[in-house]
């Protein structure tokens, strides 16, 4: 029984040596195991401390991205595997003890195909500020039904997981990553699995530390990003089922206060009334989940991340509905 672990990497020195110590770690008692780190070009010390793994490990291979993008890094991680499962990974992850074996041992189910843990949501600095982001990237009202960000109580079936260990088959039937979306290509992959009849599992029991940007400029950077991704998915795929709801909501919000403004001023200004409702709405319900908070986390930083997170990934969406009328290159 081996493991091929896939990482695909760009610019990680902060973040490669801790996530590296914990997957040797991890692959400690398998048999089999390797860890394929896919790099699209890092120019700051990146390479350095692979390298200094790789005279310690030769289970670790360095394997060139020229695309850059992450979907050709995961493509070309999986196409260069040799066991049996993959573990896609991230660099900005440490993994539990055991987080390996623990999944590896879910095999003896056969309706499980895919497997993975949640995802604790960490900081490497903690200030007011980035554990305010700290929360809200694990927060219901920040992040939607993501069972694996906001946590479940049990093992059970899900559309997705994050650095989940798949059967190799899986693949062979599904295909591989959509290399046209550049965000949204692992959870398209996941609802493409779906749809073959492979179950997705989450283990809640295991929780891998991941670390989030720390300023709101990072933040808003990110789920703009998200946000655009998901109507150019839409529009690639051709697939509403592409994406879940929650993906769509933040589009919905934003068009929730421009319209009815626009049709105030066109229209009648009656339809501004409509966009302040919105806005209120989402304002108070904004307000009484800071409240809630106040005694962990600082209110002012709270709502500024929530509304760094929410407005950047509606407007994302918004500009990626516009791009539409372009011709897609």
């Amino acid at each position: 029984m081996g493991v091929s672990v896939v990482i695909p990497c760009l610019n990680e020195e902060n973040y490669i040596k801790d996530c590296l110590d914990s997957l040797i770690e991890n692959g400690c008692d398998i048999p089999e195991f390797e860890i394929l780190i896919v790099d699209g070009g890092s120019m700051d010390a990146t390479l350095d401390i692979v390298e200094g793994f790789q005279k310690k490990q030769p289970s670790i291979r360095l394997i060139e991205n020229r695309k850059k993008k992450t979907p050709f890094a995961l493509n070309l991680g999986i196409q260069h595997s040799r066991f049996e499962y993959i573990l896609i990974a991230g660099a900005h992850a440490v993994y539990p003890k055991k987080y390996l074996p623990t999944l590896l041992a879910h095999f003896s189910n056969p309706g499980i195909d895919v497997i993975g843990g949640a995802i604790a949501t960490k900081v490497k600095t903690e200030t007011p500020k980035t554990r305010a982001i700290q929360c809200v990237l694990s927060h219901r009202f920040g992040v939607g039904n993501s069972t694996f960000r906001i946590g479940a109580g049990s093992l059970q079936i899900v559309d997705t997981v994050p650095f989940g260990l798949y059967k190799k088959k899986v693949f062979d039937v599904a295909g591989l990553y959509n290399e046209k979306l550049i965000r949204n290509h692992d959870i398209e992959l996941s609802k493409r699995i779906g749809s073959k009849g492979f179950k997705i599992w989450l283990d809640p029991t295991l929780q891998v530390d991941y670390f989030a940007r720390e300023t709101f400029q990072a933040l808003a950077h990110n789920n703009y990003g998200n946000g655009y991704w998901n109507v150019k998915t839409l529009f690639i795929t051709r697939n509403f089922s592409s994406l879940s709801i929650r993906h769509y909501i933040p589009l919905v919000f934003i068009f929730s206060l421009i319209l009815p403004t626009l049709f105030g001023f066109f229209v009648s200004p009656v339809f501004i009334c409509i966009a302040l409702a919105s806005l209120t709405s989402y304002l108070v319900i904004l307000l009484l989940i800071a409240t809630k908070e106040m005694k962990t986390y600082s209110i002012k930083y709270l709502l500024l991340a929530f509304i760094s997170l929410h407005f950047s990934y509606g407007f994302g969406s918004l500009v990626g509905l516009f791009s539409l009328v372009r011709p897609w290159k």
